[in-house]
């Protein structure tokens, strides 16, 4: 009995290795090594399940197309790695978010190819207002992600926790770490299971979890057993413990990060490397994307007009311009064209119109001769440019106002302006009064306390308070 167990033991390992060798390179090694993660997790089973999946047939000409699609820009996206020094794998990581889609929407809200969400994205100073949402430029948006991810590195020191990170939250790291670390100290030091220190931890971690203890309290245990000379890997992290519901990782995390490591790999499989898709390998060798300066409130399609680029051409590149007009409180602001349209376009840039285009924002009593009275230009004009086929307006309806050079003024500007304000959703966590969130958003309590409702200071957890800035 011993021995045919020896010998399945060995049968299974060969097999295994046969189809390690068949399926895997040294380049992929590389992968895993930019990642930060041994080499021994090529042979994760979930791994290699994903892999398989997405060497099927349709999934291979979806990876070919999305590719393909995206061959004008990532290009650009490769370089800001690369001047940013973050591993190219990462790259992938924008698919896994994605499908490098430049306006892509999740139905949480987060936006861009990095799918940053709202206050994320603020955070890492993306504008979003009535005229952009730079979430959607793919520059800027490129440049936060990779600033968060370095963020995220220089706290877990591992490239593979920065992904997790970005997807789960660092605070769900945080905890998993914790517990992963005080598991296997457990395991390694068993006398310790019941020792007061241990129990304080893990009660801390259940307060935690069920929301009766704040963050801070997790944190400051996790910098304690920091110190602890406990080794963890990503086998540790994505492990599935039975019995239990919350694990160390959620499910969903621990398919991406097995995801962006299978994308990679995808790129140095034969039906990449060879015949007609061969020219995907050279995106990136070479500039694709210009960024151009230009007058703040002018509209694309002057752009467009004035230097002979497809106007459907420069819009998709664009995204992040919510009505295709330029924010025009700016004197100047980047956008971008094709690289080998900038010839093109420093010819005729001098052919551009001097006009500037303003949103406005429909309030109650308003009409089209009011709106064009206020700014000196007639109904028929901003009827014709919103293509409205009748005269009646609705509340908070946003209308382009073309305005020429000589008729704009300060005003007009400041309204526009007026008009990028935002409005947040703050949900109240144990601490929070109604005062240190006023503070917090540097906004009078009065204020507060009107746009909300609230006729008193009291205020309950999970209670959701609206922030207008």
């Amino acid at each position: 009995m011993y021995k045919l167990v020896i010998f399945l033991f060995i049968l299974v390992n060969y097999s295994w290795a046969s189809l390690i060798g068949a399926n895997y390179n040294q380049r992929d090694m590389q992968i895993l090594e930019d990642l930060q993660i041994k080499s021994s997790f090529i042979t994760d089973y979930k791994l290699q399940k994903t892999y398989n999946n997405l060497l099927r047939k349709h999934n291979q000409n979806n990876y070919v197309r999305k590719l393909s699609d995206a061959s004008l820009f990532v290009p650009k996206i490769k370089k800001i790695l690369r001047e940013e020094e973050i591993p190219s794998v990462f790259l992938y990581m924008a698919m896994a978010e994605s499908d490098f889609t430049i306006d892509a929407k999740s139905n949480v809200k987060a936006t861009g190819i990095w799918q940053f969400m709202s206050e994320t994205g603020k955070h890492f100073d993306l504008n979003i207002n009535l005229y952009v949402d730079e979430r959607m430029d793919l520059v800027k948006s490129t440049k936060a992600a990779t600033q968060y991810l370095k963020y995220l590195h220089k706290r877990f020191d591992k490239w593979y926790l920065a992904a997790l990170a970005y997807n789960c939250g660092e605070g769900r790291v945080i905890e998993a770490i914790t517990r992963a670390t005080i598991d296997k100290y457990v395991q390694e030091n068993p006398k310790e299971k019941n020792s007061s220190k241990i129990q304080e931890f893990r009660h801390t971690i259940y307060s935690y979890q069920r929301g009766r203890e704040p963050f801070y309290k997790l944190n400051r245990v996790y910098k304690e057993i920091k110190d602890w000379d406990v080794s963890l890997d990503i086998d540790d992290f994505l492990r599935v413990q039975k019995n239990i519901t919350r694990q160390y990782i959620p499910s969903e995390s621990r398919m991406y990060i097995r995801k962006i490591i299978a994308l990679g790999m995808m790129n140095n499989q034969s039906f990449i490397t060879e015949n007609d898709n061969a020219h995907l390998l050279n995106i990136g060798a070479t500039s694709s994307v210009a960024t151009i300066p230009v007058k703040g409130g002018l509209h694309l399609k002057s752009i467009s007009n004035a230097v002979g680029i497809d106007y459907k051409e420069i819009k998709n590149l664009n995204k992040h311009l919510k009505l295709q007009i330029v924010p025009p409180y700016e004197k100047t602001y980047d956008i971008y064209i094709p690289y080998s349209r900038l010839a093109r376009y420093q010819a005729n840039k001098n052919l551009i119109k001097d006009s500037k285009y303003l949103v406005y924002i429909v309030k109650r009593g308003d009409s089209l001769h009011r709106i064009g009275n206020k700014y000196n230009i007639s109904y028929k004009i901003i009827k014709d440019f919103n293509k409205l086929n009748t005269n009646v307006l609705s509340l908070k309806q946003k209308l382009i106002i073309p305005i020429s050079s000589n008729k704009s003024n300060s005003s007009s500007i400041k309204l526009a302006k007026a008009n990028t304000k935002t409005t947040l959703i703050y949900k109240v966590k144990n601490g929070d009064t109604l005062y240190s969130i006023a503070r917090k958003y540097n906004i009078d309590l009065k204020k507060l306390m009107s746009d909300n409702e609230l006729k008193s200071n009291f205020i309950n957890i999970g209670d959701k308070i609206v922030i207008k800035k």
